[in-house]
């Protein structure tokens, strides 16, 4: 079945998009309220640290981003070679879309790609939706294996030396729980998904089918890897490119040339802060979740390394920046020349899956 032919007509009422965006924006007007009168900050200074801002250092963090969605419509087209043979210039607009749509409207949003690469190719949904599952799969492999490698050999005259060596410890754990999953999937994936269909039926039906479907999808995501040869490149790319995001990162705090901190920040460093954006980006809500996510950062700056609040949430914004509205105009244009929109690509995506991912 491809993407035109899923489509339906959503009957979705229209109100709850916009509810979302108000009670997201009430939500906004709530925290800077808070923030106002409950927390000492000095936006003064904010301000000064960000027109301190080593431009150059940014647009390099920026550069590194655009090549790590690059290397994302690389890895895509990897899987995708069993399936139909695709260049990554094919789908490097997709990636654009779907990760601009993301940091616009949420989360939700990251199904798009999906489907976007599905129509464009006039391949079946379900296949393309099985190498999102299995890119997802390598995502959290690649960036466990990262961290546990970089945090675990942390030196030992770095402060929170016991925090590095816990974070390690549990990426490492992580790792291992990452692939005993994905081995069990790939060597009895029907007897998983009738478990866990068995399990959840008492609690919700529908949610035990969805789930039971999502298993078989990542099942089929991991036969599309049917070689030593294509894991280990598809390792290799992601590796390279969860190592261009970190890069990301460590460029924008050394943006700030005026903080001496931040100035020599090292790559261990990073990646402690990196860890804990990874966590708090899980659940990215419209607009709220910029702030949510700059809090997070900034949080991590003043509580892991003592720098200051209004230095700590300067370098977050830029961070955040960088990161991920950076991508929003890229997107923008390549929606404009796929002749969609980033809204109508969110909007085929739910009518096309009308129940979320479990």
């Amino acid at each position: 079945m491809t993407l035109d032919t899923a489509v339906v007509p959503s009957t979705k009422p229209k109100s709850k998009g916009y509810l979302l965006w108000l009670a997201a924006g009430v939500a906004v007007v709530i925290l800077l309220w808070y923030l106002h009168t409950h927390v000492s900050f000095d936006w003064h200074t904010l301000g000064v640290q960000l027109h301190a801002v080593d431009l150059r250092y940014v647009l390099a963090a920026i550069a590194l981003i655009y090549f790590s969605f690059w290397l994302r419509a690389v890895r895509w087209a990897l899987l995708l070679s069993p399936v139909k043979r695709a260049s990554s210039r094919e789908l490097v607009a997709s990636q654009l879309i779907g990760f601009s749509a993301v940091a616009l409207i949420g989360r939700i949003a990251d199904l798009s790609r999906p489907y976007l690469i599905a129509r464009k190719l006039k391949t079946p949904v379900a296949s393309q939706l099985a190498i999102y599952s299995i890119e997802r799969a390598f995502d959290l492999g690649a960036a466990a294996i990262l961290f546990s490698v970089t945090l675990a050999f942390a030196p030992h005259n770095l402060p929170h030396h016991e925090t590095y060596l816990k974070a390690g410890k549990g990426a490492l754990a992580l790792t291992a729980l990452i692939v005993i999953f994905a081995l069990a999937l790939r060597l009895a994936g029907e007897t998983v998904a009738r478990l866990s269909r068995t399990l959840l039926s008492p609690l919700s039906k529908p949610l035990a089918e969805k789930l039971s479907e999502r298993v078989l999808e990542f099942r089929d995501g991991l036969r599309t890897v049917s070689t030593f040869r294509e894991f280990f490149a598809a390792l290799a790319v992601s590796l390279l490119m969860w190592g261009g995001i970190s890069g990301c990162y460590l460029l924008s705090a050394h943006a700030f040339v005026a903080e001496p901190t931040l100035a020599h920040f090292s790559f261990t460093q990073i990646m402690l802060v990196f860890a804990v954006s990874l966590g708090g980006s899980l659940l990215q809500l419209p607009i709220l979740g910029w702030f949510t996510q700059i809090g997070i950062i900034a949080l991590a700056f003043h509580g892991f390394f003592d720098v200051p609040n209004e230095t700590a949430t300067a370098c977050a914004a830029v961070i955040f920046f960088s990161s991920s509205l950076s991508i929003i105009p890229a997107g923008l244009i390549a929606a404009k020349l796929e002749g969609t929109s980033l809204r109508q690509a969110v909007k085929e995506t739910e009518a096309a899956e009308p129940a979320p991912l479990a």
